[in-house]
């Protein structure tokens, strides 16, 4: 027997299958499926997030609630819903933690993958309305995907029709950006501070960086490195908990670590240089709490952002700081790949050409770091330096060093490891001229060409100012040497630079008034004569440092000044110490004991040394053995507590899992019992329920029913169905009969009355239609001929230019045709011309580059036959040494035998 005509065929699906046959969850499962497929996606949705939120859902099998969960992901993407998506993967994780985190990440990567592949289909449904490069620009035009919405986009969109291309890219791209970016907090909402689950959450970290870099959201990445900066704070605030990560475990730091340096790779890429730094500092913070040194692929990047980011915020010190611990890696990476000590993967490949850049750049830095701070705090000179402090400390402890790192120490570290036979010509003259020679009156002419090589080169080009700034301190520093006044003029004419560098002399002068300022130059200008005053009072104290003065400028003078004489203030306050060398000198002619007392003295001293070596030594090597030993067993003993401290740990945490485990299967199969006659009771009220609830509906009679729903049955139910449908039949059928009989009457009635007037209307209808023909044939004949008559005027009267615009047409074309053929002549004559002069220049640039390669090779060829001659002479004196220390061995040996 078919079913009712009004029965839904949903319901007949749901019918078809017992009630016991399947779980509660499949059968949501089941009408979801069926929701979906008479297009009422939302309901299906709203279905399914409700039995996944619900309590009862907890003690499900995992392996049932699995393809639920895709599903429900699946509708949420697809609708959009991410604060329903949320909360039933939140309660999808707390329920499955215990027992399978496969299917954790089974589950979530699903929902980041169908996220991802929407603005993918986003993105190629934007490019069919237009151009890549348009799609392109207008997805980053908006600042914050969650703000995307404003009034004024509002307004406009209710009064224009049109789309314009922002506009469209709102409508199809922008919705799916943001919601793709909540699906990535909200996994990493969810993972954290959860140790099962800390692979899944960094992975995730790195597809949100990957997400803010391709499409340049630069907002969302700083509200993500925001949300992990406080996801690490809270996993030490909460490690006590359960399941909660360990930082103290070196694979978990180590993998905190990957993330970070992903983070200041995409932080530098967007130019977010306070998000680099602060990204800096929590790999340092990392690294501070991590028992692995880091690989040095990781720190060479490290270092490489450092510099870029003490480049941008203009600390030139910290700047070549970075370099030099930069190029110290490179150094360290490049032995220990020869000597075979470490795999390549560990180190980052290092060519000569790297090293030789490195280097250069290692120098050049230093050679950057202003004499004069340029910086324009002027405030309390003790909070300042406190404040100064307290900064390069911090910034001294990011890169590693013991001490904070100045000018001249940066100096004699580049020397020391041989930097200026590394660095570039250029580089090396530049550190001559500046560091060592003493010129005052061609400083700037000789450093002009080398400003030009740095300058063409774009990495390079970024340190010409401040080398500007130090070529003007050493021209200063020189010249107060020299001259006690110069004219300004003659100043200005030394202070010149390449063209596209050029200095004014309002910069000149503002230099000179903060560099006395500061306390590192002594001049005074005098604008009525046009004179520079270099200050000569002994009792100055101009030359001294200003107690504020930065770290770029705090190196004496006499080890950073090429000294010609001594000022007239240096030798007032070096009087007392001449005078002691003086007397000193004199007490040594004077009294002739002086000198056989200081003999004996360092005689007596040889001996004990002689003596107290050899033991000193012994005392050492035991001294070390002893350290050794305590360190190894300090170690093996907290190696040992710690093993111990893990084995209790997991046996607890073993205990505690079976006695949980236990607990909640009983409690299962008690609330699975209870649910079961629950269900089964509640489901067939409910279909009573519904059945009764069609049959009101569906009838329009009345139908008696018992008080008590509990007595009805199916068939009774059924009985009641057909006979109230029999019922409503019947009196259908006899309305329809009353109702057609008297619609038959009137019309018949209508009629009749109709044919009496039929013939008189008729006639009228013709009158009136003659009547309207005749008058709009009037009209329109009227019309044609007014029309007729204008129109012969107007010809008559423009015949007569007809002549003219003939002759005027050709007059222009003959004047144009005579003009092109000029241009073309010219421009052909200028094309020739254009082309001799570039096969010239290409001709004069390929022989000077063969006049500078060949010059380069055989400075090349003397620099080697120097290094080798350094070299053969070197391996010389060492021969001679250990041959005269084996003289003196034998020696020693010899008197040793006599003594005896």
């Amino acid at each position: 027997m078919p079913p009712p005509p009004h029965s839904r065929p949903e319901n007949v699906l749901k019918a078809s299958f017992p009630l016991c046959a399947v779980s509660r969850i499949a059968k949501a499962a089941l009408r979801a499926q069926e929701l979906i497929g008479v297009q009422q996606s939302q309901a299906a949705l709203s279905l399914l997030h409700e039995h996944v939120v619900s309590k009862r859902t907890r003690n499900s099998p995992i392996a049932s609630l699995e393809p639920v969960m895709i599903l429900f992901v699946e509708l949420c993407v697809d609708l959009r819903r991410g604060k329903l998506a949320k909360d039933g993967l939140y309660q999808y994780k707390n329920t499955a933690q215990n027992t399978n985190v496969g299917t954790i990440e089974l589950v979530f990567k699903k929902f980041i993958e169908l996220a991802e592949q929407k603005v993918t289909e986003a993105q190629a449904k934007a490019d069919e309305v237009q151009s890549t490069l348009e799609t392109s620009a207008s997805t980053q035009n908006i600042d914050d995907l969650e703000a995307s919405e404003t009034p004024e986009s509002i307004l406009l969109s209710t009064v224009s029709g049109e789309q314009s291309r922002d506009r469209t890219d709102r409508a199809i791209v922008t919705p799916w950006l943001k919601f793709l970016w909540e699906t990535y907090r909200t996994v990493l909402d969810i993972f954290k501070n959860n140790a099962r689950l800390e692979v899944m959450y960094q992975t995730t970290a790195h597809q949100a960086f990957q997400f803010c870099s391709k499409y340049v959201r630069k907002t969302e990445f700083r509200r993500l490195c925001e949300l992990l900066r406080n996801h690490l704070q809270n996993a030490a605030k909460f490690s006590s908990q359960m399941h909660a990560i360990n930082l103290s475990d070196p694979d978990t730091l180590q993998r905190h670590l990957d993330t970070r340096f992903q983070q200041l790779n995409v932080a530098v890429e967007l130019e977010l240089w306070q998000e680099a730094f602060r990204s800096v500092e929590d790999i340092h913070t990392l690294l501070s709490l991590s028992k692995r040194p880091a690989k040095n692929v990781m720190m060479a990047n490290y270092f490489e952002k450092l510099t870029r980011i003490f480049l941008v915020s203009e600390n030139y010190l910290f700047h070549a700081a970075a370099w030099s611990r930069y190029y110290n890696l490179m150094r360290q990476s490049a032995a220990a790949v020869a000597s075979g000590q470490s795999p390549k993967k560990d180190n980052p490949a290092v060519t000569e050409a790297d090293m030789t850049k490195a280097a250069s750049f290692v120098l050049l830095s230093a050679l950057s770091i202003p004499v004069i701070s340029t910086s324009r705090s002027r405030g309390a000179l003790v909070d300042v330096d406190e404040a100064r402090k307290n900064k390069n400390s911090r910034l001294t402890n990011l890169l590693g060093m013991s001490q904070a790192p100045t000018r001249a120490i940066l100096f004699k570290d580049a020397l020391s490891k041989g930097l200026l036979k590394r660095a570039r010509p250029e580089i090396r003259e530049l550190y001559n001229i500046l560091e060592v020679d003493f010129h005052p009156l061609s400083i700037c002419g000789k450093i002009s060409p080398i400003l030009s090589k740095i300058g063409a080169d774009e990495e390079m080009k970024k340190y010409v100012g401040p080398l500007q700034q130090v070529i003007l301190t050493r021209l200063f520093q020189q010249l107060s040497q020299v001259y006690d006044s110069v004219e300004i003029k003659f100043v200005l004419d030394l202070a010149q630079f390449p063209d596209p560098f050029q200095v004014s002399s309002g910069t000149i002068e503002k230099f000179i008034m903060n560099g006395c300022k500061k306390g590192d130059l002594a001049i005074r200008i005098d604008h009525a004569t046009g004179v520079l005053t270099f200050d000569s009072d002994v009792f100055s104290s101009a030359k001294a440092m200003h107690p504020g003065s930065s770290a770029g400028s705090a190196e004496n003078e006499k080890s950073s000044v090429q000294r010609l004489q001594s000022t007239p203030a240096e030798i007032v306050r070096s009087q007392l110490t001449r005078l002691a060398k003086a007397l000193y000198i004199t007490c040594q002619y004077v009294d002739t004991s002086f000198n056989e007392e200081r003999q004996r003295a360092k005689q007596a001293a040889l001996l004990r040394t002689k003596e107290g070596a050899e033991q000193e030594h012994l005392d050492t090597l035991a001294r070390r053995d002893i350290i050794q030993r305590k360190k190894e067993a300090a170690s093996s003993a907290l190696a040992q507590k710690e093993k111990e401290e893990a084995t209790r740990k997991r046996i607890r945490a073993q205990q505690v899992q079976e006695a949980e485990t236990q607990r909640l299967a009983e409690e299962q199969r008690e609330r699975e019992k209870k649910r079961l006659q629950a269900e089964q009771a509640r489901v067939q009220r409910e279909e009573i329920e519904k059945q009764i609830k069609e049959l009101k509906l569906g009838t329009k009679v009345d139908i008696e029913l018992p008080t008590d729903i509990s007595e009805l049955d199916s068939t009774r139910i059924r009985a009641l169905k057909l006979a109230a449908l029999e019922k409503e039949k019947n009196q259908l059928g006899e309305q329809l009969r009353i109702a057609g009989k008297r619609i038959d009457h009137l019309e018949r009635a209508y009629r009749r009355e109709e044919v009496k007037h039929l013939a008189r209307d008729y006639e009228r209808q013709m009158v009136l239609d003659e009547e309207a023909y005749e008058k709009a044939k009037a009209e329109e004949l009227k019309e044609a001929e007014q029309k007729h008559k204008e129109d012969v005027a107007l010809k008559h009267r423009l015949s007569r230019l007809v002549p003219t615009y003939q002759h005027f047409i050709a007059d222009v074309r003959e004047q144009r045709r005579s003009e092109f053929d000029k241009r073309k002549k010219a421009a052909e004559k200028d094309l020739q011309a254009k082309m001799a002069a570039r096969v010239k220049e290409i001709r004069e640039q390929r022989a000077r580059e063969r006049k500078a390669r060949e010059e380069q090779e055989r400075l090349e060829r003397e620099a080697e036959a120097k290094i080798r001659a350094e070299e053969e002479a070197k391996a010389k004196e060492e021969e001679e040494r250990r041959q005269r220390m084996l003289e003196e061995k034998q020696k020693r040996e010899e008197e040793r035998k006599y003594e005896t």
